[in-house]
């Protein structure tokens, strides 16, 4: 089986014709989001994907085998709703209803596509837009901050998300157990100085008293002279 672990750069220019002659390996959205995976390119022939993590393949996309053979990257049609509306802000207003949602969203030309889900469906015409399913290859837009969508049927995303939650609760519980220790010095240092204070006004009485005794003794024995 074949290695495929490496894609050319959009800024490297290929011969069309070298192109045209590549392999084809063709896959839906959900298969172009795995960083490892078996597939079989279109003339029958099993392969090895093994990629970065975080690459999402795209229509077009070129891949180097580990023989320098070159394979083409063609989207798969698959079925998915396209959302439709009677004037575009209310297409904007069904985009950011469906950005709330993390979907992955293809925008058209006057339209959005989406993988097939009954529950955005109805979300959609509930708020008066217009859902039909068609078969289409889907592009949905990549990450605003640069990278490939992390899709969630990708393996690579639940470790990365696993790990972020273990970062996080180590941090939270690291920072939890600081200001717990700072409460803790300063209540000490607060029973010290209560301490202290109350030291202090046992020593004041203490002598306070001493003078009094020594005060008043005097006195005491002159009266009996």
């Amino acid at each position: 089986m074949r290695k495929i672990d490496k894609r050319i750069g959009s800024d490297i220019k290929l011969a069309r014709a070298l192109v045209a002659r590549a392999a084809t390996l063709t896959l839906p959205y959900e298969a172009r989001c795995k960083s490892r995976l078996a597939a079989h390119l279109d003339d029958g022939e099993a392969v090895a994907l093994l990629m970065p993590r975080g690459t999402v393949l795209a229509e077009g996309d070129v891949l180097v085998a580990e023989d320098g053979a070159l394979i083409r990257v063609v989207a798969a049609p698959e079925s998915l709703m396209r959302v439709t509306a009677s004037s575009a802000a209310e297409l904007m207003r069904a985009a950011y209803h469906l950005g709330n949602r993390h979907t992955p969203v293809e925008l058209g030309d006057g339209y959005l596509q989406l993988e097939v889900d009954t529950v955005l469906r109805d979300m959609l015409q509930g708020i008066g837009m217009r859902v039909e399913v068609v078969d289409a290859p889907f592009h949905p837009e990549a990450g605003a901050y640069g990278g490939g969508h992390k899709h969630g049927h990708d393996e690579t995303f639940a470790e990365d998300y696993a790990l972020a939650q273990k970062v996080y609760a180590e941090h939270d519980h690291g920072h939890a157990k600081g200001h717990d220790h700072g409460h803790g010095h300063e209540h000490g240092h607060q029973h010290e100085h209560e301490h202290a204070k109350a030291h202090k006004h046992g020593h004041e009485s203490e002598h306070k008293h001493d003078e009094n005794c020594q005060h008043n003794h005097p006195h005491s024995h002159d009266a009996t002279d």
